[in-house]
């Protein structure tokens, strides 16, 4: 599959071409707003085309697919515009920027016919589906989950703390604790949430959520861009719990999954994987075969239903339901 990509973002540069080059895909168009970034970039890591506009690549360029790793408040709008064309999208989270917004997007691509996938990176990883395989069959009556992703954002003027691009900590790394969260115990019923804006900047920069369900069961979970990184999730059952560190954006080396189960303690061993490669794998499998992607818009759908709610209740104070 040949892949454009919209945008020169640190996340493209960082992660995306890199998993790129590990599979059997190819990049072969860049755009960027500034043409000389987007030359550079496709220097670096030797794509045939560029462009000096996000439009252009898609009128012109002879791709099969777009990644867009657009600032959040613009996702909505290429996408659609690439399902316009004909492509296939696989879009960085959060997909819109709220749940209303992703309905359209993905009522959208599916008139068009073309395969939309939310970029969950985490999701594809072996560890992450062992996690979650654990608690499914052999944690009972799971009562709590707790999940954080907090991280320093050190950049003055970064696009994180712009409300106008639909910034701060529960879009950019608080959606990864949610989804977490979902995946284990389903859709919560209720939310509250407490946030605060330290850089005045219009954004929350710090929050913490509590999610409720009708049994009693309770997720917690929390963001920031004001601590040092904490990436972690825990799941707790009446016969055990299982438990995950650098668990989202991780690091290179082995990783350890722990657990304690009917009185068996484990730890599970995982070796270096390239989660962005198993993603771009599973994303042009899924448009290959016609099948619906594990993260796929519907799943968009529900995660920003959950952010909306929170967002609303740190907003007025009080719990929402959802």
């Amino acid at each position: 599959m040949d892949f454009g990509v919209l945008s020169t973002a640190g996340i493209a540069q960082k992660a995306f071409l890199p998993g790129i080059e590990a599979s059997d895909h190819d990049v072969t168009a860049i755009a960027s707003r500034d043409e000389a970034d987007a030359r550079a970039v496709a220097a670096e890591y030797d794509i045939e085309a560029s462009y000096g506009g996000y439009d252009e690549l898609i009128a012109n360029a002879d791709v099969d697919a777009l990644y867009v790793p657009l600032p959040n408040a613009l996702h909505a709008e290429w996408t659609k515009r690439a399902a316009d064309a004909g492509l296939d999208v696989l879009c960085e989270k959060p997909l819109a920027v709220d749940a209303a917004e992703a309905r359209e997007v993905v009522d959208h691509c599916a008139d068009r016919d073309v395969t939309l996938m939310e970029a969950f990176m985490y999701r594809y990883h072996p560890r992450t589906e062992r996690a979650f395989a654990l608690a499914r069959e052999e944690l009972e009556d799971v009562r709590s989950v707790t999940a954080t992703f907090k991280f320093r954002l050190d950049r003055t003027g970064d696009i994180r703390l712009s409300p106008e691009l639909a910034g701060g900590s529960l879009m950019d790394v608080g959606c990864y604790p949610v989804s977490v969260v979902r995946q284990v115990l389903g859709e919560p019923d209720r939310a509250y949430a407490s946030a605060v804006d330290t850089r005045n900047a219009g954004v929350d920069s710090e929050l913490t959520g509590l999610l409720e369900y009708a049994d009693g069961a309770t997720g917690r979970v929390s963001s920031s861009f004001d601590t040092e990184t904490v990436q972690r999730y825990r799941i707790e059952g009446s016969n055990g719990w299982i438990e995950v560190q650098n668990a989202f954006d991780v690091p290179d080396g082995r990783l350890e999954l722990e657990y304690r189960i009917d009185g068996r303690r484990g730890v599970e061993t995982f070796d270096p994987v390239d989660q962005f490669r198993l993603e771009i794998e599973h994303f042009a499998d899924c448009v290959a075969t016609d099948r619906t992607p594990r993260t796929d818009g519907d799943e968009a759908i529900a995660n920003m239903r959950v952010l909306d709610a929170l967002s609303e209740s740190a907003e007025r104070g009080r719990s929402v339901e959802i």
